[in-house]
């Protein structure tokens, strides 16, 4: 048997039994599924968000016929490959931080669905079968009354798609206070999908129903003692705060601040400021003990755990993060527009998306330049296989057939926010010597390949592959001192060509009795900004 989420035109069927507006508005709730596409004009966008809405399409981040700032907000759109890349990293670290990093918080996983009982809010989004519908339509000698009765009785016995993840982790409570002796305070973590109905008015529907949202929600529900729930209500805000600064390129876009539920009950939540505006993107909520005793129809007993000699009944501080409006975020925070001058002089817009190592969800891109195809491509799978071993996100730009110039290349990997380019040449097949580029600081440098392969004994890159996976750049330049440069420099065979930095052999063995000329030659890099 069927189910269909309100997606009905009822209203159009008891207009033509004449049930009016009223009785309509007053003894049912429609709430209808909205698809992840909106009607709505793109004319009104800012031109940075035009920008990034058409980066992100072109590159796969989200996609979607038409994305609006509607769309962008309540997460009206798909997920391409470089988007669902990033949010499960932004997922990840979301759990490791509330969850893998912290004592006393467990992970639970509750249903999608509450039956109609655990829940008395008209504003849920409800599941009903289809065949109860049928037989209204069917059935023409009902009247109004009676149809009013039958839709009545339908929602009683339909399923409600739960709104929040708070419902769940209150419902575990009982069972998880055994699992710390009864000892507060305590937290249950919690990530999973949600569906939030969104007014009539601003967003329509073919039927004239409320639009459904379906939103991946992040969920700390923390049960502390009564004396102390406003400390620690505190202590979240300055935590959660510092956590989505963290991966920010500009950390005074999220910001904290009051926040009122549609209930009217105050806490705080964390912004993020959107070209038009700040949106909230994590609430917290001092909820007290209200919503844990009418979980449990008002037995104290069984809810009471130990603060210090005392028992209690605990209240409730609730964490909940939007994480399809922190992937919006970060991508927001992360885009830098820049003019420059192309190879032919022309004025361009330079994008690129400066994600954080953690975030970004290609750490490599290898391609491949001009040299004996067959040859480096052989090189190329080598290198991929080493980075995949290691967990390493790597883009296979090397598979391309059509050729493109190495500046294209640097654009389109900019645009996908990829930390590392590689370049496999026919330089590396006669040096070892791969080109390495830092998308955050431009910088190129050369590396030997056998230092990144596993087949060979590890070296400096095989220390950059633990760098990429763990997400951290590294920005340290190695230090080399005389005697070790010297050393170096008598192992030189004088008679050899010169190498790519274009200095003979015999230059570099008759500085070996000369200190200065080796440090000019050791000169170091450019710091990193």
């Amino acid at each position: 048997m069927g189910l269909i989420i309100m997606n009905f035109p009822v209203r159009s069927f008891l207009k033509k039994w004449k049930v009016s507006n009223k009785v309509f508005q007053q003894d049912w709730q429609v709430f209808g599924h909205g698809s992840r596409k909106c009607n709505k004009s793109t004319a009104g966008l800012s031109g940075f968000t035009e920008t990034l809405i058409e980066l992100c399409q072109s590159r796969h981040f989200i996609t979607g016929d038409i994305i609006t700032e509607d769309a962008l907000i309540n997460g009206w759109y798909n997920y391409g490959h470089l988007g669902m890349e990033l949010k499960k990293n932004l997922t990840s670290k979301w759990w490791d931080s509330v969850v893998l990093s912290r004592e006393q918080v467990f992970g639970v996983m509750t249903p999608h669905t509450l039956m109609g009982s655990q829940c008395s809010d008209n504003r849920s989004v409800r599941l009903m079968e289809t065949a109860a519908l049928q037989v209204l339509l069917n059935n023409k000698d009902l009247t109004k009354e009676e149809i009013v009765a039958l839709l009545k009785d339908s929602l009683e016995e339909s399923i409600i798609l739960r709104s929040n993840l708070l419902q769940g982790a209150i419902q575990e409570y009982t069972r998880s206070l055994n699992l710390v002796n009864r000892k507060l305070p305590f937290g249950l973590a919690e990530i999973g999908v949600c569906y939030q109905p969104f007014p009539t008015g601003k967003y329509p529907t073919v039927c004239n129903a409320v639009r459904t949202g379906e939103l991946d929600m992040a969920s700390l529900v923390w049960f502390s003692s009564p004396r102390t729930s406003s400390q620690w209500l505190d202590y979240w805000v300055r935590q959660r705060l510092l956590w989505w600064r963290k991966f920010a390129k500009n950390p005074s876009s999220f910001t904290a601040g009051d926040f009122q539920d549609i209930d009217g009950t105050k806490g705080s939540a964390l912004y993020f400021n959107f070209p038009w505006g700040k949106e909230p993107i994590e609430k917290l909520l001092n909820l007290g003990d209200k919503e844990l005793v009418l979980e449990h129809h008002g037995n104290k007993t069984n809810l009471k755990g130990r603060d210090g000699r005392k028992t209690v009944v605990p209240h409730v501080v609730s964490v909940s993060g939007n994480l399809d409006r922190g992937v919006m975020a970060f991508l927001f925070d992360s885009l830098q527009l820049t003019e420059k001058l192309d190879s032919k002089l022309r004025d361009n817009q330079k994008k690129v998306l400066k994600l954080h190592p953690s975030l970004a969800p290609v750490k490599v891109g290898l391609e491949m330049g001009k040299g004996p195809t067959v040859e480096l491509r052989q090189v190329c799978e080598g290198l991929f296989r080493g980075m995949l071993e290691k967990r390493i996100t790597v883009w296979p730009g090397y598979l391309e057939t059509m050729h493109t110039s190495l500046e294209h290349l640097i654009m389109k990997y900019d645009e996908m926010g990829v930390i590392f380019t590689i370049v496999i040449n026919d330089t590396t097949l006669e040096s070892g010597l791969v080109q390495l580029r830092n998308r955050d600081t431009a910088i190129k440098e050369l590396a030997h390949i056998s230092e990144g392969n596993p087949d060979f004994p590890p070296g400096l890159m095989d220390h950059r592959f633990d760098t990429w996976r763990d997400g951290v750049l590294d920005t340290t330049i190695p230090t080399v001192t005389a005697s070790e440069a010297r050393s170096a420099f008598l192992k030189v065979n004088p008679r050899k060509a010169k190498g790519p930095d274009g200095v003979p052999g015999h230059a570099l063995g008759s500085c070996v009795d000369n200190g200065g000329c080796v440090r000019r030659h050791l000169q170091p890099l450019p710091t990193p900004p």
